[in-house]
């Protein structure tokens, strides 16, 4: 059966930047044993699968599987599918309601109109972040990532395990010197972090772009070395910074870019709701653009 699919790179603006995704139409009748081959056919960081809503109000079901398994939930899916939907839905501007095993997420999207190929999303995060309680020391971070311990840390920023559906061990980094020498070693992952070193961002202050803060996301329990841009993290992001700083009450916009290194330069916009010192909401936006489309043969 040929089923269409569509490439699209997504918090970027341009071709060839931000991160990857593969999108396939018309998913109805595919099995899991099936969405996980053709993910691994594609080999991008995720890939995603539209399939019909449980509950006509919505305008989709999606799954996401990565190379190894599928997610819950993750941010540049998210994204692109909705930037995606309202391309082929025509939308210059609307509201999309998609489901995903986490739950049903709420996007605003805009396009530049029919015919165009980019467009942007934001979407309320589902799940609230929370951080696990955990004690890693900046010794074991610094041993899988072949760094000093005196590159990790800076003012009251200390490694966390945080969760917004996807959990990822946070490690601030001293300074963007610290976060471009970074060279994970998945060997040292296992013996100093264990089951914690699954997915690692990273991130420090960006002391020389426009951004507030610059990361790098590495994950190879998750299939992906290293990751252009993390939505998922970001989701997770206010209550590690809550954990650090004091956020007065009220709606904060925080910039994060990713993807540097790799030379993939991605932009995450996070917003976040603080309320009687309690975090209230968070919500990820970002750009997407139509790379490529074919058909699946399957």
């Amino acid at each position: 059966m040929p089923r269409r699919y569509l490439t699209l790179d997504v918090f970027t603006t341009r071709p060839f930047g931000g991160n990857p995704l593969a999108v396939v139409l018309d998913a109805a009748g595919l099995d899991d044993a099936a969405m996980q081959q053709i993910a691994r056919e594609f080999n991008v960081s995720e890939t995603v699968f539209v399939l019909p809503p449980r509950n006509p109000a919505n305008r989709a079901r999606i799954r996401i599987f990565t190379v190894a398994h599928e997610m819950p939930f993750a941010g540049h899916p998210t994204v692109g599918a909705a930037v995606l939907l309202a391309l082929e839905d025509k939308l210059t501007r609307g509201t999309l309601r998609i489901e995903e095993t986490i739950g049903t997420i709420t996007c605003e999207v805009t396009t530049q109109g029919a015919g165009s190929r980019k467009g942007a999303a934001v979407f309320a995060v589902p799940r609230k972040g929370a951080l696990e309680e955990v004690d890693i020391s900046r010794a074991a971070c610094a041993a899988a990532l072949n760094l000093d311990e005196g590159d990790i840390g800076f003012d009251a920023h200390r490694p966390v395990v945080a969760s917004a559906g996807v959990p990822f061990l946070f490690i601030p980094l001293a300074d963007l010197t610290a976060l471009a020498r970074a060279r994970p070693d998945e060997a040292a992952f296992l013996a100093t972090l264990g089951a914690f070193g699954e997915a690692l961002y990273l991130y420090t202050l960006d002391e020389e772009g426009d951004a507030d803060f610059r990361a790098r996301m590495f994950s190879p329990g998750l299939g992906t070395v290293e990751d252009p841009a993390t939505g998922a993290a970001a989701a997770a992001f206010p209550c590690v910074l809550m954990d650090a700083e004091n956020r007065v009450d009220g709606h904060h916009k925080v910039r994060i870019d990713q993807g540097f290194e790799m030379g993939r330069p991605s932009r995450v916009d996070l917003g976040f709701t603080v309320k009687g010192g309690q975090l209230i909401d968070a919500s990820i936006g970002g750009n997407a653009v139509v790379v490529a489309e074919g058909v699946l043969h399957i």
